[in-house]
């Protein structure tokens, strides 16, 4: 995927920044209520995709504050095909906090803010200076966040017994953040283990996941080498959810539901707060199996499906419409049709 200056852009002022974070937080929240309305994953696999979703929840917001009064810096982000934060920010975040007794030190003391504070607006009837409120949001910053909440590029779940209607006797999770896309990614694997206990190889399964599968690839690719990689691990069912692109106002993509929101808004037809949420879920199964290597070092491994391609498409009703409108052929290759879910309502911009 080429690089461009688009995937690490900065807005154009801290108020568009506000109504950023207000419209990716609400299209998130709706986003995890719609899935579990509409059983897009098992009861299961909803309570991972929640958790994993908490984390990137946890992160944007952690990144708001960070930034929120700083005068010399912003927020990156990728503004082609995703609308979620540059990958680099949540890097930030994560080498701040490990960092964060060394950043504390050096702010002002927060008794001392208090006092400047108040003086200024009780006494003085002066607005607060912007370099102190950015002192003021840094302790905020650094005293508050909690590393462990971080959405890292990988975060992995437990490994645990997977539910009784399903072949498989295992499942585990795990989550990245694609780096050439800037999107993030909740993956599902359903295994059976050759060996008594696959929690006694734990740490191999998920330092094997951590390599190779960490990064967007083609699923049954990255299927066969989970398999390749841990021979006594056997995957049956690989799910993969992709979020994004996050259809919006500050997006600069050649996507077709972007451009027919872009053009309404352009022409008022619809608020600027308007957006739509795509999302895909790629699935595949193993059938037979077969060996290969040599006879000294034979391995059997899975036979995979052909990749089952779910696209899906959140956005409020008046926004369906439009697209029904302006993009028929997308809508009608979807999986179903589109999901609707509230509209987004921002008084200021």
């Amino acid at each position: 995927m080429i690089v461009t200056p688009l995937d690490s852009a900065e807005l154009d002022s801290k108020e568009h920044y506000v109504f950023y974070h207000k419209m990716v937080d609400f299209a998130l929240k709706e986003l995890i209520v719609s899935i579990q309305q509409n059983e897009l994953c098992s009861d299961q696999e909803m309570t991972f995709f929640k958790q994993y979703c908490h984390l990137l929840l946890y992160s944007i917001e952690a990144m708001r504050v960070k930034y929120m009064y700083d005068e010399e810096d912003n927020m990156k982000i990728d503004l082609t095909d995703s609308g979620f934060p540059n990958y680099l920010e949540f890097r930030y975040l994560f080498n701040d906090l490990a960092l964060r007794e060394d950043y504390l030190n050096k702010l002002t003391d927060i008794d001392v803010l208090k006092e400047e504070f108040l003086d200024s607006l009780l006494v003085k009837k002066q607005s607060i200076r912007k370099n102190r409120l950015f002192q003021a949001a840094s302790i905020v910053y650094y005293s508050s966040v909690k590393q462990e909440f971080i959405f890292n590029r990988f975060v992995q779940g437990k490994i645990i017994d997977a539910p009784k209607d399903i072949s498989a006797k295992y499942m585990t999770s795990w989550s990245f953040y694609d780096v050439s896309h800037n999107r993030p990614f909740i993956c599902f694997m359903y295994f059976d283990y050759d060996g008594k206990n696959p929690h006694n190889e734990k740490d191999n399964i998920y330092e094997t996941l951590k390599l190779t599968a960490d990064r967007y690839m083609s699923l049954d690719t990255m299927a066969y080498v989970i398999d390749r990689k841990l021979t006594n691990l056997f995957p049956r069912h690989i799910k993969r959810i992709d979020f994004g692109p996050l259809h919006n106002i500050f997006a600069k993509d050649e996507n077709e539901i972007t451009h027919a929101i872009l053009e309404s808004i352009g022409k008022k037809e619809i608020p600027l707060e308007s957006f739509a949420f795509s999302l895909q879920i790629d699935e595949v199964f193993s059938g037979n199996e077969f060996v290969e290597g040599s006879f000294f070092s034979r391995q059997t491994l899975q036979k995979w499906s052909e990749i089952l391609k779910q696209n899906y498409v959140f956005a409020p009703h008046r926004i369906i419409q439009l697209l029904y409108n302006k993009t028929s052929d997308v809508m009608n290759g979807l999986a179903k049709p589109p999901f609707e879910v509230a509209d987004l309502k921002i008084n200021k911009v």
